[in-house]
């Protein structure tokens, strides 16, 4: 958002001065008065028709993006400001006249960008998926949402610096851009996470998409020899054939995205199975090493490739956790999940077999009943001890 320079840091414009003082008086008045007010009001400065209720609910509105904007940027924003913002989103604002065209085009650009990446941001991506799916079940079309997110990235900030993992992310919008059609939009909607809306796509079409970008980044990226296997990870989820709300198209894009990220430990991304045929990350058919466990002393001396062949999905600070027997014996916090098999956390190692069956309860994927076979032990703070196991059938 633009923000006040030092000039009008200390002293407001006439039109602010004004809507300060009418916030003040709006306070003291009682609500019926103030919805007639607010209701000419807004008839004067934005030439709109909203009866008493709307009126009031537009400037609940603004007051609460005002103090939100102002808490993101740490500066006071103009009221202005969060009038315009919020009147134009709601496609209110047809004859602005609170402030010059440019500083309204400014303004718009920035509530809806990602300053880093270009692309458009969290708060843009909501509301316009919910206009394209009502567009798409209007016309009875198809719209294709996918979500990715850049494998590894954490080791990148973690090895490179941020500085580094800035440039990827804005290398992976770039790719975005230059690959979808004029009538698709992306999204940066989280750290590494991003999303494209593809109206009039089936599932065979925004796969062939996603495959498309993935291979364009790696070959974007390559140059930069930063010595980690890196790419895009996606899940994609099609109205209407894999629901028809928002919130439930998310949830299955993501899961997807989930799958992926484990099936592509043992596969190239160039070969990742389709969205529609892509199957869970299931036990594998034979006993493998624990995904990310700490190796054994005796392990050290082992190529680190070897030591760790299936890179692992971090749990900690979730709620994942494990129903250990068959009539639950006991229970444990789940570390880490990959394709070859889990690390548990647990007060009683000595209660645990050396086979047994688990239910693991992990976010997004539904609980899964697993047969482990006990790896190895270690210890770990507090007196819990750290269980790793494979997966076996």
């Amino acid at each position: 958002m633009p923000q006040p320079d030092d000039s009008s840091a200390t002293r407001l414009s006439t039109e602010d001065a004004f809507l300060e003082l009418l916030t003040d008086t709006l306070d003291s008045m009682e609500r019926p008065a103030r919805g007639q007010f607010l209701e000419k009001f807004f008839k004067s400065i934005a030439h709109v028709d909203l009866n008493e209720a709307r009126s009031l609910d537009i400037w609940d509105q603004v007051l609460a993006r005002k103090r939100e904007l102002s808490e993101q940027s740490g500066k006071k924003v103009a009221l202005q400001t969060a009038l315009v913002d919020v009147l134009s989103s709601a496609s209110l604002l047809r004859l602005p006249i609170l402030m010059e065209y440019e500083e309204l085009r400014k303004l718009q650009i920035n509530a809806a960008t990602d300053p880093l990446t270009g692309l458009y941001n969290r708060r843009f991506f909501d509301d316009y998926f919910e206009k394209e799916l009502n567009r798409s079940h209007r016309y009875s079309h198809h719209l294709a949402l996918v979500v990715f997110d850049l494998h590894r990235f954490k080791e990148v900030n973690d090895r490179y610096g941020h500085p580094q993992g800035d440039i990827l992310l804005q290398m992976a919008a770039t790719t975005l851009r230059k690959s979808m059609r004029t009538s698709d939009y992306a999204f940066r909607i989280g750290g590494d996470e991003f999303a494209l809306l593809l109206p009039q796509s089936d599932t065979e079409q925004a796969t062939a998409m996603s495959r498309r970008l993935r291979a364009a980044y790696e070959a974007t990226i390559e140059p930069l020899h930063l010595g980690m296997s890196l790419g895009l990870d996606y899940g994609l989820a099609v109205y209407p054939d894999d629901g028809e709300q928002q919130e439930v198209l998310i949830r299955v894009a993501d899961e997807r995205l989930y799958q992926l990220k484990n099936a592509t430990q043992t596969s190239s991304p160039a070969t990742a199975v389709p969205p529609k045929t892509r199957p869970v990350a299931t036990p594998v058919q034979q006993v493998a090493p624990v995904p990310g466990s700490e190796p054994l002393p005796s392990e050290a001396s082992k190529p680190a490739l070897e030591r760790r062949r299936w890179e692992r999905v971090s749990l900690a600070g979730t709620r994942a956790n494990a129903l250990i027997g068959e009539g639950v014996e006991s229970t444990a916090r789940v570390l880490d999940l990959g394709y070859g098999g889990v690390a548990l956390e647990t007060a009683h190692p000595e209660a645990l077999a050396e086979s047994f069956i688990a239910v693991l309860h992990v976010p997004i994927l539904p609980p899964v009943r697993v047969n482990l076979r006990r790896i190895y032990m270690g210890g770990m703070t507090a007196g819990n001890s750290r269980v790793g196991c494979s997966f076996v059938t």
